[in-house]
């Protein structure tokens, strides 16, 4: 049972279900799932002390050990920490992408410090688990801690993963179109693979918008797969999948069209994802530099974007083998012999240490109180952008966007100021002076005085 100082949280919208401000998880698929999720990480967490053991062994059997202290030695400092503030960057800009989604639903329960946990935990279990599966569960599961109903938090996260993919293959199309001679001159017949990989990276996104703009057609393949599946004896849990085709298919489809309804706010946080991935493939630069190394800035984020495309195409926790692969096969002519040295610093910088970090921030909660969109407009109003009445708490009792809007078109229609009535104001009831009405009612107050 949800204690009574947490009630103020619970969305308010007319619903035919009992639900508690912070789900509680207590036990079916969702249960399953999130102990599966958490197996995962910890098998990836020793996996991955497992590769950093066999890399130090590695480096003292092939002799390359004193090589590595050596460049270690000679790191400036101040550059590493440049490098740890574009990843602080990188974490702040996927929180605003949050942000701008929970702001559209003008009465949404979820604060700043509850996205904040549900970034950190798509770093932490992103991170620990193959090909980042880890990432979107743990944070519908996160987002469903706030207040919203499982579909609800799926279709916002599934909106934002549709946004963050459309991003990584958009900044990566930009990146070859302006840097495709430099990648051929200088990486030759190699750039191929990044093509093959950029290529599956876009089937994935043109898969996804297929399943947002096309549900039904989904749905009936979807279908047919289970039931053929399902003959075969290779389907462990035919709910899960039927769940999966026949109701969220169409919540992720309907969540989709609902946010493109907004182009402006979809344009924006599509503004604020490049500029997210900018900060994660600037890293590379600031390290060289680190290293005393004079690095082409646009060629290190475009080296960036392929070395992020090809690790996220191995499907082994952290991108093992990938990230490795990628960063000696665009970097290694920056670095040099300052190579191991340098990988092993961005590795840090991107990758465990971030993981580490994630880890105190799973458990943020927001207190509750005012939504994120009444605030920035109390926020505007002192600033002297917006008026006393737009900085008030609004009461909503349907959806927060809906109904802001339509009482924002009915206002002046329903208060009976066309007609020169009474109009209902924050102070109490406003009669204009001179009007048949105002006559009325003081006469009417008069002869009651009497």
């Amino acid at each position: 049972m949800a204690e009574p100082k947490d009630t103020k949280r619970t969305k308010g919208k007319v619903s035919l279900k009992v639900s508690a401000p912070h789900v509680s998880v207590g036990g079916g698929v969702e249960t399953e799932e999130l102990e599966e999720n958490n197996a995962k990480a910890r098998k990836g967490a020793l996996f991955l002390a497992a590769v950093v053991g066999i890399y130090i062994v590695y480096l003292i059997v092939s002799g390359q050990m004193g090589e590595f202290l050596d460049a270690l030695s000679s790191v400036d400092t101040g550059w590493v920490l440049w490098a740890c503030v574009a990843y602080a960057f990188y974490f702040v800009f996927g929180v605003i992408a949050y942000v701008i989604a929970v702001y559209l639903d003008h009465d949404s329960p979820v604060g700043v410090r509850d996205l904040m946990s549900v970034e950190a935990s798509g770093v932490f279990f992103g991170n620990l688990t193959p090909m980042m599966a880890g990432a979107v569960p743990s944070q519908i599961y996160r987002l469903t801690r706030t207040g919203l109903d499982v579909g609800e938090a799926s279709a916002t996260q599934f909106t934002r993963f549709i946004m963050f993919q459309f991003g990584v293959v958009l900044f990566a199309a930009i990146m070859l179109f302006a840097k495709l001679e430099y990648f051929f001159e200088t990486y030759g017949d190699i750039i191929i693979l990044n093509l093959v990989v950029f290529g599956v990276h876009f089937l994935e996104l043109a898969g996804l918008f297929v399943v947002c703009l096309c549900p039904r057609l989904v749905m009936r393949l979807g279908n047919w797969a289970i039931n053929l599946a399902s003959k075969r004896g290779w389907l462990k849990n035919r709910e899960y999948w039927d769940e999966m085709v026949n109701v969220q298919v169409m919540e992720f489809s309907n969540a989709f069209k609902r946010a493109s309804q907004d182009l402006p706010s979809m344009g924006l946080t599509l503004l604020v994802t490049m500029a997210q991935l900018a900060c994660l493939y600037m890293i590379p630069w600031f390290v060289l530099r680190a290293f005393g190394v004079e690095g082409d800035f646009i060629e290190c984020l475009a080296a960036g974007s392929m070395v992020q495309m090809v690790a996220s195409a191995v499907p082994l926790p952290g991108g093992t083998g990938g990230a490795e692969g990628g960063f000696y096969m665009f970097y290694q002519h920056m670095f040099g012999a300052a190579t191991s040295a340098g990988f092993l610093i961005w590795r840090i910088v991107t990758f465990f240490a971030p993981t580490i970090l994630a880890a105190p921030l799973l458990g943020l909660r927001s207190n509750g109180g005012m939504s994120i969109y009444n605030r920035v407009q109390r926020i505007m109003a002192r600033l002297g952008r917006g008026s006393a009445a737009s900085a008030a708490p609004k009461v909503a009792t349907l959806k927060g966007s809906q109904i802001a809007a339509k009482a924002k078109g009915k206002t002046a229609r329903t208060s009976g100021a066309r007609k020169g009535g009474p109009v209902a104001t924050n102070g109490g009831i406003r009669v204009p002076m001179g009007s048949k009405q105002a006559k009325r009612t003081a006469a009417h107050a008069h002869d009651k005085k009497e």
